[in-house]
């Protein structure tokens, strides 16, 4: 059933670098609402009941998954607005989306900011990505959304590395839903092209791939086999940045990554490319606010 190219997928996801401004339980009762605001992404899951989005929420397929054979059926429907147990949902928040439940239900809510070149998903993702049954194609990934949050805010303290831990668990969650729904047969055909332009993707690939590397216009335009004026023109119109915006947007989503991991402040700047520890320290002050050794010492109190 799958019509994505595996590497190309996994490249997709492995550029994705989100924070976690919360995630926590939400109880609604019968006739219930609650309002998922424009201006972020929300990832959603039910762990109980149904919810009807208001919006519809998608345009799209669904899945039946047969639990004794792992079969999956796949079928497109009309426009769906009514999510139950075991479903996932994901806005990139382009408009707010009011949740309501006329029997009562219990979700996982989750609110996500992504990094600079993380929110290029909006290129290549559509307004709203449902997921039906996915705790059927993805069980261990429902199972951590299940647990995330804590179900009594008052008597649950922070923890230390609970800030950590739910933002590992979150990503996990929300890799799992692209994943299910790009393998499984909804994405459009050529998904997921982030530029429309093949050759155009190319560049972006290389980047990725190696953002140590000195990436000048000249060098990435020989990628693109076009002259520099025509690339850096195309590559604007396209992804709505300059090439050289682009491959410190990705240097700086690697170094929060290998900061976040242990990496020293200096193996991290020759890892990419910089010339001096102080040139790397400029460029992540002005991309994060603070300092390389700043953010890597941080203690962000999101709830787990």
């Amino acid at each position: 059933m799958t019509n994505v190219d595996a590497a190309a997928l996994e490249r997709v996801l492995s550029s994705i670098d989100a924070s976690v401004g919360a995630a926590q339980r939400v109880t609604l009762d019968a006739d219930d609402t609650t309002h998922l605001t424009s201006g972020a992404v929300w990832l959603v899951f039910v762990s109980h009941g149904s919810v009807h989005g208001q919006p519809p929420l998608a345009q799209a397929c669904s899945f039946d998954v047969d639990r004794s054979s792992a079969a999956i059926t796949l079928s497109h429907d009309a426009a769906r607005d009514v999510l139950v147990e075991g479903d996932a949902f994901l806005t990139l928040g382009r408009r707010s989306i009011t949740l309501h439940s006329e029997h009562g239900a219990s979700l996982m809510v989750a609110e996500l900011q992504l990094s600079d070149t993380a929110s290029d998903l909006s290129s290549v993702l559509p307004e709203f990505v449902t997921v039906t049954d996915f705790a059927g194609l993805e069980p261990a990934a429902a199972a951590l959304a299940r647990n995330l949050g804590p179900a009594d805010t008052d008597n649950c303290p922070l923890r230390s590395g609970d800030p950590v831990i739910c933002r590992m668990m979150t990503t996990t969650v929300l890799l799992s839903v692209i994943r299910a729904w790009a393998e499984n047969g909804c994405a459009p055909l050529g998904w997921p092209s982030r530029s429309n332009d093949p050759f155009l993707d190319r560049v972006i690939d290389a980047i990725h791939e190696q953002p140590g590397r000195e990436w000048t216009v000249e060098a990435l335009a020989g990628v693109s086999a076009m002259s520099r004026s025509v690339f850096a023109e195309r590559f604007h119109t396209a992804l709505g940045r300059s090439p050289a915006s682009y491959v410190t947007g990705v240097r700086m989503d690697n170094a929060k990554r290998m900061l976040d991991a242990g990496r020293s402040v200096s193996d991290t700047s020759r890892s990419l490319g910089y010339g001096s520890d102080e040139g790397f320290s400029r460029a992540f002050r002005r991309a994060t606010g603070m300092t390389p050794s700043a953010w890597r010492t941080r203690r962000a109190p999101v709830p787990a």
